[in-house]
């Protein structure tokens, strides 16, 4: 019954509210995972459970070594799906509505100095064409802060090198127009004029970036291409996808960009998000500070 209910609900999520696909997964595995809890504690129904049942859950997930960011998601999951499940009237009461979640504490994401990121740039062998395709996607991910799963789902549609502005869809299916720059449009312009067309091979496929095959490159080869470049370059710090979006933000509130305008860029709905990278900025003028300064 109860996974009944938290299916209908992931449908919901997806159909009505357009949350993407791992924005739903999030919720299925949270969701579950509290059911198995109530299960192993003999709760089968919905109406049964009650407000000292969700608090033994998160309990229990604190026990087993989550952490309190893992545990606020799932306090969240469980509230959306108790709004759903009342509002819809599946359940008669919200007995998660009125309960705190643990304060959450955000990492300081890593972030790429402008010399790492130059040796990263550089690091694909652009005499090949995997070099050629690689090094574009990296221009293009650093000159536009997109989410990778915003550039393996690119479009030739999306792009407007004339004008220097592309097209992405990010959460939500949400549309937003992020400008380009000249290194960025050379590197892609490049690449979809001696490498994109031998990739297709007279096949059809929208997708910007292709592999050897003519199919789209998936989000684990994006990857593993940056961590293989990473350690062509050098860079011991922890690389993943989502660093060169961190920079990218991070890089234009230090020249002196406005938050308001690189929220937009990266898409954020919620400004909070937005300024941890202030947050970045700060710790590092801290460290600076820290080693220079005659009394730190």
């Amino acid at each position: 019954m109860m996974t009944e209910l938290i299916n209908e609900f992931l449908n919901y999520l997806s159909v009505e509210r357009g949350l993407s696909k791992n924005t739903v997964s999030s919720y299925r595995a949270d969701l579950f995972r509290f059911i198995n809890y109530l299960e192993s504690k003999g709760i089968k129904d919905i109406d049964n459970v009650k407000r000292q049942d969700v608090t033994s859950h998160l309990l229990h997930l604190k026990d087993n070594g989550l952490s309190s960011n893992s545990i606020s998601r799932a306090l969240a999951a469980i509230k959306v799906f108790y709004r759903f499940l009342v509002q819809e009237r599946l359940a008669k009461d919200d007995v998660a509505g009125i309960l705190e979640s643990p304060r959450l504490i955000r990492p300081l994401p890593n972030v790429l100095g402008a010399n790492e990121v130059d040796r990263l740039l550089a690091a694909p062998d652009v005499r090949d064409w995997m070099g050629i395709r690689d090094k574009a996607a990296l221009e293009l991910i650093y000159a536009t802060g997109m989410r990778v799963s915003e550039i393996v789902e690119l479009s030739t549609d999306g792009l407007n090198l004339d004008v220097g502005f592309i097209k992405c869809k990010g959460k939500g299916s949400k549309e937003r127009m992020v400008p380009i720059g000249k290194v960025a449009r050379n590197s892609i312009s490049r690449y979809m004029e001696k490498v994109r067309p031998r990739l297709l091979k007279q096949r059809q496929d929208a997708h910007l970036f292709l592999t050897r095959l003519g199919k789209k490159v998936s989000r684990q080869s994006f990857w593993k291409m940056i961590k293989r470049y990473a350690k062509k370059a050098r860079i011991k710090k922890d690389i993943a996808p989502h660093t060169l979006r961190h920079s990218f933000a991070t890089h234009l509130l230090e020249r002196g960009a406005d938050l308001r305008v690189v929220q937009e860029m990266l898409g954020h709905v919620d400004i909070s998000t937005t300024q941890i990278y202030t947050h970045i900025n700060k710790e590092r003028l801290k460290a600076i500070h820290k080693q220079f300064h005659p009394r730190p």
